[in-house]
């Protein structure tokens, strides 16, 4: 089942010719109304004129999460505050958040895009969604919330936390959609087996999962443990939320909503642009937004880009999963290292569970890098001689992997805080 097939279907003419009008739109708006926008594009000689075919959108100048930060609050908006009727703000750590605003067309397209995901998911209007991402100034929550309103499905606003009582309304309620991060759902396929509770016994079908990164084996442990079909959900705040691709049944990368934003694939080094299917950071100009559009926005995304029609009917652009961080890959002894391979690795081996903590410190001006990981339940952790034969093979399977020695501690299964939104899995105290 499609939900807009017009949108979703349509032959590459006819997209390219819907993206130039969009973003020459999108291109005269953030120049007329956005200071900043217009002084980059000034500095680069370039002006709305300039826009007459989508490959001039390389000459753009790129976007950054610190222009967002450096004209906090509204800065980069391009509309007036009367006509903005939401605000979101990333969840950044340190320092100011990076805000965004919408108007009620912003909103309204926010949830046709959130619609179309779940469609792929295989929702209708008879679906019961639990939503179990945070509501609050996070994206997460009332974006999944607006787009299963807005397929006509009925809405469970749980939010995050609470998961006993998660798992008690989605048996009781019904639920038939899950969405929330995955490694949340990982927390209530545990939380479903310690109430002795069997999958058959629930009525999800599907879940639709993102705001962090995750394998295909952690994605077949959530469809394992709660007997459904997983999806994955694509979204960051700066850009729209979560809704900005998903995937399909058959589960060959994500459809991006090309009518809505326009993708590329840059050398995350040099900036040049890509050909498709090598991979490289991310970048999206949105177009057709109008309280903060973006042009070429940097995500920090690693993935790569697949524009053959899909089994599924669709012809839109697929980007594969975020395969890790340009910003947030960690350099260990001179070796990048993503913790999206640490977890493949994890996930060969049934004695562990997924969750697990990367630790990387500095001692005599050289790099540590341990890992704690729970062991599966039943595995005892005083049965020594086993024990060290399993360290053994994790940290061999480690060494081939990365390149690089990480020495291993296990726990016992329930050791390490359970996460009801994005995981921390890193600790990197070097300060460097």
């Amino acid at each position: 089942m499609i939900w807009n097939k017009a949108a979703e279907c349509a032959d590459r003419e006819t997209m390219d010719r819907i993206q130039l009008k969009k973003l020459q739109a999108t291109v005269k708006r953030v120049y007329q109304n956005v200071q900043p926008y217009r002084e980059k594009m000034q500095e680069a000689g370039i002006t709305p004129g300039d826009i007459q075919s989508l490959d001039d959108l390389k000459n753009l100048p790129f976007t950054n999460k610190t222009d967002l930060r450096d004209n906090y609050p509204y800065g980069m908006f391009s509309s007036h505050l009367n006509e903005i009727v939401r605000v979101h703000a990333s969840s950044g750590t340190t320092g100011k958040p990076t805000v965004v605003g919408y108007t009620r067309s912003d909103l309204e397209s926010w949830a046709e895009c959130v619609a179309r995901a779940l469609t792929m998911a295989g929702g209708d209007r008879s679906s019961v969604v639990q939503v179990a991402y945070g509501y609050g100034l996070f994206t997460g929550g009332l974006g999944a919330h607006g787009g299963a309103e807005y397929m006509g499905a009925s809405v469970i606003p749980m939010s995050s936390g609470n998961t006993k009582k998660q798992v008690m309304l989605m048996r009781d309620f019904k639920s038939t959609i899950l969405c929330c991060t995955p490694s949340y759902a990982l927390t209530i396929a545990e939380a479903v087996k310690k109430e002795g509770i069997s999958p058959d016994e629930i009525s999800l079908r599907s879940g639709v999962f993102g705001a962090e990164p995750w394998t295909p084996e952690m994605r077949t442990a959530i469809e394992k443990g709660l007997g459904i079909k997983a999806f994955d959900i694509y979204g960051l705040s700066e850009v729209m939320g979560p809704g900005v691709s998903c995937s399909c049944s058959e589960q060959n990368g994500m459809h991006i909503q090309e009518d809505y934003f326009i993708a590329e694939i840059i050398d995350p080094k040099t900036g040049e642009v890509l050909p498709d299917g090598e991979r490289g950071e991310l970048v999206f100009t949105t177009i057709g937004k109008e309280g903060i559009p973006l042009i070429r926005y940097r995500t920090h995304d690693i993935c790569y880009l697949m524009r053959d029609k899909c089994a599924c009917g669709r012809t839109t652009v697929r980007m594969s999963r975020v395969l890790g961080r340009s910003d947030d890959m960690l350099i260990i002894r001179g070796v990048n290292v993503f913790p999206s391979q640490v977890e493949t690795v994890i996930a060969k081996f049934n004695e562990l569970t997924m969750n697990y903590m990367l630790y990387v410190g500095r001692e005599n001006n050289t790099d540590t890098f341990d890992m704690d990981v729970e062991l599966a339940e039943g595995i005892e952790i005083d049965n020594i001689a086993f024990i060290e034969k399993l360290k053994t093979r994790v940290e061999h399977e480690l060494r081939t992997l990365l390149g690089i020695g990480c020495k291993v501690k296990f726990l016992s299964e329930g050791t390490l805080p359970r996460s009801e939104g994005k995981a921390v899995r890193v600790k990197d105290t070097r300060r460097l």
